[in-house]
């Protein structure tokens, strides 16, 4: 491709709404375009290296037997009413109606499409098991679109759906999809780690969450270098300390003016926060956004509470849920702003995270201003409606699988697998006959691939402060051959001579024959960020041109052939 006849715009200075280097980026060398906020498109070379993604990903999942197909992105209402998730899955689908007033929605994900495919379609054990996949636009109205294509309104994703006759073939597909996105985000030249994720709003029983590091990343990922645990810490079991073997003292009221947080209580009673209740108020909310009732979530005090967990164990939805209206909770439960403890607490839900069973004699609210109670035991004082793990796994905490420190880093999610079981198959009735005639729900796991978070997930990864630095196998093109004066024939004659050798090899390669200044012409190159540069300039008339590759600082001055030759051979291995 001649620069000449292409459609490129460039731009010098990051744009304001920019924060991310990717992001920054893919915005100044033209690849995307904003629409409007959260919603981008893609340019010439912006989509060269989406459809690149694109096909690596498309021969991983037809090498593992997926078969393409296309759904349309607009989906009934009566398929996610079916399936339940047309209030669980909240105010991120993007709900419209027809001219007739008819529900649709513009489809986040397509597992109600897939299995309303399957119970239509599939009637005996010998039609599975089965893998459908397609690459598609998908829309979820996020509330803060934020990052470029990281959290966005539309977006491209690969999602797959693996049908099977029981658990055992579910995890047969499961480990094939595994082992595929493995090749993918190598392939795609990624730093990336698969961690165990919460299932969320798609919902089954386990999942994987396939994570590209980077400080920037939303994920925040709890990791052990003793064990191979590795889990976003939205889902990360937490080891609860040893119970206590102390004997119960007797439960008593104190005076605490004005210390309504854990810290203030604590200095002003000579305890450790780990001797201390830490209270939590919320309220919940039904499908018509009408409160239906409080929640006291109660954790040790020097702990976090985990909302994930939280929401899991009150099994209600992520967008169901929020910080209570005190007043109100007060007059209806008891609790006090600040002083609020499980003691005494009416009219309310209370959940108590699983560590504080086993301890004895803490410091909790009294449910009274300016008071407090000492040596509260659990059993005895106070009971949990739901006792589970509800707290945040920090960094330093033990490991739930070795016991050593965990530590944290940050990620890119990428893509991720979950094992949905029958959620779907028995809430939408998609069932087969066995061998002995009986019916059976199908077993179905589901699988995601952000492409576009994808593409910005390498630049995140492969950048400099010139621009960006494409692996082969995902650059727009593999060669810039850049001609440094228009006006000597010479050069601009060599230079068309190694384009089209190039060409002929397969090279997908660019001709840089603007009528541009060459530091515009190598500031460009840089910042597009085109694996290799061939520039011709004043010693091609004495058979040489400069050879660099964009992921080395150094460029060398080699024969024209052998510049030709080593670039073929680059690619080829590279691609």
């Amino acid at each position: 491709m001649k620069l000449s006849k292409m459609h490129l715009k460039t731009l010098r200075e990051a744009p304001n709404e920019a924060v991310l280097p990717s992001h920054i980026l893919l915005l100044r060398s033209g690849m995307i375009r904003k629409l409007a906020s959260g919603i981008y498109g893609y340019m010439h070379l912006g989509y060269r290296s989406i459809r690149k993604i694109e096909q690596i990903i498309r021969e991983e999942m037809d090498g593992i037997g997926g078969q393409e197909i296309l759904m349309s992105a607009v989906q009934p209402a009566e398929l996610w009413q079916d399936s339940g998730r047309w209030f669980d899955y909240g105010p991120e689908l993007w709900r419209v109606k027809d001219r007739k007033g008819a529900d649709f929605c513009l489809g986040p994900t397509h597992e109600e499409v897939f299995t309303d495919i399957m119970r239509t379609d599939v009637t005996s054990h010998k039609q599975l098991p089965v893998s459908l996949y397609q690459i598609q636009t998908k829309y979820r109205d996020e509330v803060r679109p934020r990052f470029g294509l990281m959290r966005s309104r539309e977006f491209i994703m690969k999602d797959a759906y693996s049908f099977d006759l029981d658990e055992e073939g579910l995890d047969k597909s499961y480990n094939d999809m595994y082992g595929a996105y493995d090749r993918i985000f190598t392939r795609c030249g990624l730093d990336f780690r698969p961690v165990e994720a919460d299932n969320g709003a798609i919902g089954g029983s386990g999942s994987h969450e396939f994570t590209a590091l980077s400080e920037y990343g939303e994920s925040e990922i709890a990791y052990c270098t003793e064990c191979d645990m590795a889990a976003t810490v939205e889902s990360a079991d937490c080891v609860d300390d040893p119970a206590s073997d102390e004997e119960m003292l007797a439960i008593e009221k104190v005076h605490t003016p004005g210390t309504k947080t854990i810290e203030e209580v604590a200095d002003f009673l000579g305890l450790d926060k780990k001797q201390t209740i830490k209270a939590l108020l919320f309220e919940t909310y039904d499908e018509l956004g009408q409160r239906n009732g409080f929640v006291a979530a109660f954790v040790r005090g020097d702990r976090d509470c985990n909302m994930i967990k939280l929401v899991n164990a009150l099994d209600i939805p992520e967008h169901a849920i929020a910080f209570a209206d005190e007043d109100a909770m007060s007059l209806a439960t008891g609790c006090v702003g600040g002083f609020t403890g499980p003691v005494g607490l009416h009219d309310c839900k209370i959940v108590v995270d699983s560590e504080l069973v086993g301890m004895k004699n803490l410091c909790a609210g009294a449910c009274e201003v300016d008071h407090h109670m000492i040596n509260v035991n659990y059993g005895r004082d106070y009971e949990g409606d739901i006792v589970a793990d509800i707290k945040v796994l920090k960094e330093g905490d033990k490991c739930p699988c070795c016991g050593a420190p965990v530590k944290h880093t940050r990620g890119i999610e990428v893509g991720q697998v979950f094992k949905l079981g029958t959620k779907y198959s028995e809430s939408m009735g998609a069932y087969y006959k066995d061998e002995n005639q009986q019916t059976k729900p199908i077993v179905m796991g589901c699988y995601g691939i952000g492409v576009g978070r994808t593409m910005q997930a390498v630049v995140e990864q492969h950048h400099d402060d010139k621009g960006i630095i494409w692996p082969m196998s995902v650059a727009p093109y593999h060669v810039i051959v850049t001609i440094v004066k228009m006006n000597d024939e010479e050069q601009v004659s060599i230079a068309e001579s190694i384009y089209e050798r190039l060409q002929a090899a397969g090279v997908e390669v660019m001709l840089d024959d603007r009528k541009e200044r060459a530091g515009v012409k190598f500031n460009d190159a840089d910042l597009l960020g085109i694996p290799i540069r061939i520039t011709v300039g004043r010693d091609a008339a004495q058979g040489s041109v400069e050879y660099k590759l964009r992921r080395d600082a150094d460029s060398e001055l080699i024969a024209i052939d052998e510049a030709v030759e080593r670039a073929i051979k680059t690619v080829n291995e590279e691609k």
